[in-house]
């Protein structure tokens, strides 16, 4: 049962139930006609972007908004910087191309049902420690928006379309996305080597968007740091770590898991990987394998599992860089109440990682054993049914998870934070697979994506566009003065209920947070 949340609290995080239960003045070539003048940027086909490093030459989208591709952060994380803190990146001379995106971390495609789904193809190369640029026409001291994508902290990357941050840009923010180390090559704890070197990149990236975003136009006394799922268990990360939280204007979690496990738990994966290349778990002894022998052994793993039997998923570490895990530093009396923070979850978060004839299967046994292991009073178990009559068991038992995993710990955070963070809880039921209001299907719409492949998988071709705009604005409004435009979470407990017609009410099923053993 350890594995099955351990495993939830991963996809997009999005591991399967299956698997789960300043800009400088410069001389610009003739040919191109973009000019920069006191940080204000007009331009035409293409485009310039000069950085410390070198220039870039990307490519001007409709509205006028300039995108720049794969560029590097740190160097690659191969020969003496595999398994190591991310190494500062070499410049380059003449014009970078940053038309195209760059090398994606190493990682293996989502299993069956979900692979319908999910998108994660990558792209193969080793500078993989890239970030992605989209920057408004005329563009000076604009809000800065930092995306960091899902995955389960082993899958995912800034190319998947739905992560395109045009919208972004054509309503006046500087969007940045990035990649970062994933699966074994980000997570693993090894002897010799460094934790959370994932989380490390993260760090690594959001001090060069500080000291480079000026150039695209952007503040960086303005970075609203947001993640989803992995991507939003990072942000968490962020947030409480001493060396960048004071980078960090604002924050949004969607979905995103927020403990960090002790390091002998959280190495539970790295030992089983072990065992299965048959070498120690060293820094020096994984240096001699390829990406292909990790991502090989990671798929020997998984063979076999099922929805109730599944392998450990990767996690954040406490370490001597996090000696707090975030779950626990958001919610310190001691810790500044002064970044603010948009937090919430999928109605049903579950039913991405379970298909319908999966739930199906789960019975009596398996919710009475998932029920002593969450250590779900009855109390909480009278509540979800009260509040989700009808349900199966295998329903309840995913709706338990929903509740432990991802909404408990926000609302924790909510009411340690009361004036300082706004909850949302997406409620809309998409007509695909009966996923209701799955876990990222709120993506295409906080990003208005909405006709992205990735956001027709899970949202259908009728997707109602009007719920777009008004998440869209949301989420700009919030990167732009750091509210979102209802009342904080406050005493009167008010979360922004996103479905076809929106409304702000008191936290939703209180009774079922309530009975899990906290009072909000």
């Amino acid at each position: 049962m350890q594995a099955i949340k351990q495993g939830f609290a991963g996809p997009s995080m999005a591991l399967s139930l299956n698997r789960a239960l300043g800009i400088a003045q410069s001389s610009i070539p003739p040919q191109y006609t973009s000019q920069i003048n006191m940080g204000d940027v007009t331009t035409s086909e293409p485009s310039l972007l000069h950085l410390a490093g070198g220039t870039v030459r990307g490519t001007i989208e409709e509205h006028g908004v300039r995108r720049f591709l794969n560029i590097p952060y740190a160097a690659a994380p191969v020969g003496p910087n595999r398994f190591a803190e991310p190494a500062p990146p070499a410049a380059w001379e003449g014009e970078r191309d940053g038309t195209k995106f760059g090398p994606t971390a190493p990682q293996r495609p989502y299993d069956s049902e979900l692979g319908k789904l999910l998108n994660s193809d990558g792209i193969p190369g080793e500078d993989i420690l890239s970030v992605n640029i989209w920057t408004p026409a005329s563009a000076h001291k604009r809000p800065v928006a930092f995306w960091i994508h899902g995955g389960a902290l082993e899958r995912g990357s800034s190319a998947q379309p739905v992560y395109d941050g045009a919208a972004f840009a054509r309503d006046g923010i500087v969007f940045v996305s990035i990649n970062y180390r994933l699966g074994a090559e980000g997570f693993s704890i090894l002897e010799g080597a460094p934790t959370n070197l994932g989380l490390h990149d993260c760090v690594a990236a959001l001090k060069w968007v500080t000291r480079e975003i000026s150039a695209a136009g952007g503040d960086a006394s303005r970075i609203t740091v947001f993640g989803e799922s992995a991507g939003g268990a990072l942000v968490g990360g962020l947030l409480a770590l001493p060396e960048a939280r004071p980078m960090i204007a604002n924050a949004i979690i969607q979905s995103g898991p927020l403990e960090a496990q002790p390091q002998r738990k959280a190495a539970r994966v790295t030992r089983a990987l072990a065992r299965i290349l048959k070498t120690p778990a060293t820094r020096e002894a994984w240096c001699g394998l390829t990406q292909e022998d990790l991502v090989g052994a990671r798929r020997t793993q998984a063979i076999g599992t099922t929805a109730m039997s599944t392998v450990p998923g990767f996690v954040l570490t406490v370490d001597d860089q996090l000696p707090v895990s975030p779950h626990k530093k958001l919610c310190d009396p001691a810790t500044d109440k002064d970044i603010p923070l948009l937090i919430g979850s999928t109605t049903d978060e579950y039913r991405l990682f379970l298909t319908p004839e999966q739930l199906a299967k789960i019975g009596w046994a398996a919710y009475t054993a998932a029920r002593w292991f969450l250590w779900c009073p009855y109390s909480a178990t009278l509540a979800l049914w009260r509040n989700f009559p009808g349900a199966s068991y295998g329903e309840i038992l995913g709706q338990m998870l929903t509740e432990h995993v991802f909404r408990l710990p926000a609302v924790r955070v909510a009411e340690a934070n009361p004036t300082t963070t706004w909850m949302y809880e997406f409620a809309w039921n998409s007509p695909v697979r009966d996923l209701r209001a799955a876990h990222a299907l709120e993506i295409g719409f906080a990003f208005d994506n909405l006709n992205t492949h990735e956001a027709l998988n899970l949202a259908g071709k009728d997707a109602p566009q009007h719920l777009a705009d008004e998440m869209h604005a949301v989420w700009i409004r919030f990167m732009k003065t750091g509210k979102p435009g209802w009342e904080a979470y406050g005493a009167e407990k008010n979360v922004r209920v996103f479905n076809n017609e929106s409304s702000t009410q008191p936290l939703p099923r209180a009774d079922i947070i309530a009975g899990m053993g906290f009072k909000p």
